[in-house]
């Protein structure tokens, strides 16, 4: 006897991840309830994130979402409301959301790409903007829709939004509600691109493709040291990013930057901005 529709749907795990040549797709798995962050997606995603990290398969991880989303959110009931009486637990699931969406997936050591296929809205604006890249569906709609039900953008959305987007803009979209779509969403910097739903998936391989190409040591240290330079005074900037290089040097088991030097002085076959070193 088959499962009812429902309890097959109840069968499902809430995030879902595919490894094939070398991307790891990381879904959002709650189409029903356009892939709200409850509880199970965010001891799923922390769990799945520190198994990437030491997958040597995954080169690249991209998240999106399920069905017609990529995210509506925080999942009001189960991840507010069911621990409203339980504070132990509250504070549990507050440390591993924060873990996840940017404490964790701002300095990744993998190179993270967000593919926003459909409805993104409130708390999905965390993880969003805290993905290395993003790449939109000109049909994706955005939203910070929280004014309208009496409350503000809380978490740490607020933050996030207003490391990318000018405040004109953020405050815009803050204050009213109104949705986007996401050629809007290029257009304010929200995300990278905006491409037709149908080719979404197929641009955000090719800019993985790109990244693959990369010496993985040294655009590791690239992402990292671009996000802290940048709470930085320009003097600390220098010192740090100095550091960072013989870092980056000494830990490089490709010895990127004697081969490209190589390449570039001694063999006049390295041209740049015509592509990447050969490794």
């Amino acid at each position: 006897m088959s499962a009812h529709p429902a309890e097959q749907a109840a069968e499902q795990p809430p995030v879902l991840v595919q490894i094939e040549d070398g991307i790891a797709w990381v879904t959002l798995n709650r189409p029903a309830k356009r892939n709200a962050i409850n509880p199970g997606i965010v001891y799923n995603m922390v769990r799945i994130m520190e198994e990437l990290e030491a997958n040597d398969d995954c080169k690249i991880m991209v998240l999106t979402g399920a069905g017609d989303a990529f995210s509506a959110g925080m999942d009001l009931r189960e991840y507010f409301r069911a621990t409203d009486d339980d504070p132990k637990e509250r504070t549990r699931l507050f440390r591993a959301n924060g873990q996840w969406q940017w404490r964790w997936l701002r300095y990744y050591s993998k190179p993270t790409i967000a593919m926003v296929n459909g409805w993104c809205f409130g708390g999905a604006f965390t993880p969003l903007v805290c993905c290395d890249l993003a790449i939109a569906a000109e049909e994706a709609t955005f939203g910070l829709s929280e004014i309208n039900w009496g409350i503000i953008p809380a978490g740490v959305v607020s933050r996030a939004l207003a490391s990318l987007v000018r405040e004109r803009e953020a405050m815009y979209y803050v204050m009213t509600g109104e949705t986007f779509n996401g050629r809007r969403a290029a257009e304010i910097g929200l995300v990278n691109e905006a491409v037709p739903r149908e080719r979404l998936r197929e641009r955000t391989r090719e800019l993985a493709k790109v990244l693959m190409e990369k010496n993985p040591t040294v655009l590791r240290q690239a992402k990292i040291a671009h996000r802290m330079a940048a709470e930085m005074s320009w003097d600390q900037a220098a010192d740090y990013l100095m550091a960072k290089v013989d870092q980056g040097t000494f830990h490089d088991p490709e010895r990127g930057r004697d081969t490209a030097m190589k390449q570039f002085l001694d063999d006049k076959a390295f041209k740049p901005g015509l592509g990447a070193y050969q490794r």
